[in-house]
């Protein structure tokens, strides 16, 4: 087993290399602005650094979000073309389930909450028995909405950190590490364990909309 996973649904664009034992290669940089130019140099120096070629990778792991759409788009549409050109299977994974996975692997046991940035003073978010067990679906919320909920919970990630008065124990990690999501993938498909479509979880729609009373203009 070689799988490549990456994930571009948080600020992060993130890759790595899991042999079905440990992380043999990974990158993170956290710029929401450039997916698009930094994802395929990232999985270059991740070949690079393990020393292997794209074609001993055996499967492809994509965070499937949720995710605002321009940027979550970028790691879909590459691992697609990655499953494509070495027809080889691409799973996806809840993008919060890997970031509950890593805090499980920094020691936090649960019940806790995953909450990332969804801008417009919104997160994403889902609830977690613990480190593997999502309790329900991810929701898209502004922080007051939820504070009440997640009251004397932990909350994982980006979105915590940013709004302090409504998840005043904000826990790490801010973002998703690919690492993270290739050992969570490895461990599920090894149990047996249906993955995700790589399709994205949206939760909601583009900020580019057609606008109102548009007019088709077509020739005579």
């Amino acid at each position: 087993m070689l799988l490549l996973a990456v994930d571009t649904a948080t600020p992060a664009v993130t890759v790595a290399l899991y042999d079905g034992t440990a992380v043999v290669a990974e990158s993170s940089q956290v710029d929401a602005r450039r997916h698009g130019e930094l994802l395929l140099p990232a999985v270059d120096r991740v070949l690079g650094e393990a020393g292997t070629g794209l074609d001993a990778v055996t499967a492809v792991v994509v965070g499937v979000g949720p995710g605002p759409y321009t940027g979550l788009r970028v790691g879909l549409v590459t691992a697609a073309t990655f499953g494509s050109v070495l027809s080889v299977p691409v799973h996806g994974l809840c993008t919060l389930d890997a970031l509950a996975y890593a805090a499980g692997r920094g020691g936090l046991e649960g019940p806790f909450a995953v909450a990332t940035d969804a801008r417009r003073k919104e997160v994403y978010w889902a609830r977690y028995e613990d480190p593997r067990t999502r309790t329900g679906e991810p929701a898209v919320d502004r922080p007051a909405d939820i504070a009440e909920q997640l009251a004397g919970l932990p909350v994982v990630g980006a979105g915590a950190a940013l709004y302090p008065d409504a998840f005043p124990d904000a826990r790490g990690p801010e973002h998703v590490s690919a690492g993270a999501l290739a050992a969570l993938a490895a461990e599920r498909l090894a149990a047996g364990a249906q993955l995700l479509p790589p399709q994205p979880l949206y939760l909601r729609r583009p900020d580019a909309q057609v606008p109102k009373n548009y007019k088709v203009v077509t020739p005579k």
